[in-house]
């Protein structure tokens, strides 16, 4: 026979379990900040301050390309169409400019997978470093797998992202989970098993860091692309990449051996990522040949962006998503993002 306080106990247990899912799921990702122990003297950083002017302006980075991939120089506003949402845009101001400042940050990949090719990132990405920062840029550092890590933040000082770039370390630690009564006190997993938190370290260094910056701005990952235990979805750090108008640039670094010959499914999810910021996926492998030249190509096509700005006809800010097209009347490939969200500024 059921004792008369077993029911209201069970519900009560059941409550409390269906409480701390729903508390998990609303949960945003964190940004670990590992930098407090860096030697923060402004005198020596060459940080640099970036007046921020709050205007109405949507600013549109890209590149033109023909057929084969080569870059176009010295196209002009009038040699092509723009449309939001379907609509005609005035083209207000164009530039094609390589030395705008640009604020990048690196996000490096530390899961079990890249065990065998980590020691190759770090040596290519140094010297990345070396080649396309200039005086006026900036550049942080994070490093995902069963945490999301801010490893440098914002600098241009060279030295110190090599120096926290060579201090990354492959981490598999276990996923958390939550001692409930009956469960012989061991933690019952409540969500997937964290391994590579690929789409939060995104998210994150979207929303934590890039949003907060202006002008020319873009991301660069070294993963194989597969994500595990993030908490967030990849649409949600798309989402966060665009409203930061940051653009992705993916460097799909896999060891084959990793995967015992079954192969690895994320590069469709990165595909998505890169094409609707404007950025592209770089098939590398394992081979040090193939990352540097993706590290060139990369360099070369930040520093042979067009710029284009124009005034939305469509003056609401109610947070909607806006579709570009951009088309170039000689019928060459632009590669921009895809649209932008009309969010509408603080006023501060």
């Amino acid at each position: 026979m059921l004792k008369a306080h077993s029911l209201p106990l069970a519900l009560i247990l059941t409550c409390v379990l269906a409480l701390a899912s729903f508390s998990a799921a609303q949960a945003l990702p964190t940004l670990q900040d590992h930098t407090h122990d860096q030697d923060q003297d402004q005198n020596q950083d060459q940080s640099v301050e970036t007046l921020k002017v709050r205007v109405n302006v949507v600013q549109l980075f890209f590149n033109v390309k023909d057929k084969k991939g080569a870059l176009i120089p010295s196209q002009t506003k009038n040699d092509f169409e723009l449309l939001e949402d379907g609509k005609p845009q005035t083209i207000k101001y164009f530039t094609a400019e390589s030395n705008l400042p640009l604020t990048l940050g690196i996000l490096i990949d530390t899961s079990g997978s890249q065990m065998r090719v980590l020691e190759m990132e770090k040596e290519v990405g140094g010297a990345f470093l070396n080649d396309i920062l200039r005086e006026k840029d900036e550049a942080f550092l994070i490093g995902f797998d069963v945490n999301v890590d801010l490893l440098q933040d914002f600098t241009n000082d060279v030295h110190r992202l090599k120096a926290a770039m060579n201090k990354t370390r492959i981490n598999t630690g276990g996923g958390g989970g939550t001692i409930i009564p009956g469960g012989g006190g061991n933690p019952v997993p409540t969500g997937p098993p964290r391994g590579t938190l690929l789409y939060d370290a995104v998210y994150l260094a979207a929303h934590d860091e890039l949003s907060h910056e202006v002008g020319r701005k873009a991301m660069i990952l070294l993963t194989d692309g597969e994500d595990q235990g993030s908490q967030l979805r990849v649409r949600d750090a798309i989402e966060a990449a665009q409203k930061s108008d940051s653009i992705c640039y993916v460097l799909m670094i896999a060891d084959r051996g990793f995967y015992g010959g079954f192969g690895y499914s994320g590069d469709s999810e990165m595909k998505k990522l890169a094409n609707e910021t404007g950025g592209r996926v770089i098939d590398v492998g394992n081979k040090m040949d193939k990352l540097k030249e993706a590290f060139d190509q990369i360099a070369k096509e930040l520093r042979s962006q067009y710029n284009i700005g124009y005034t939305s006809t469509n003056t609401n800010q109610d947070g909607a998503f806006r579709k570009i097209e951009l088309h170039s009347k000689q019928g060459y490939k632009i590669q921009t993002r895809s649209g932008y969200y009309a969010v509408a500024h603080n006023k501060d």
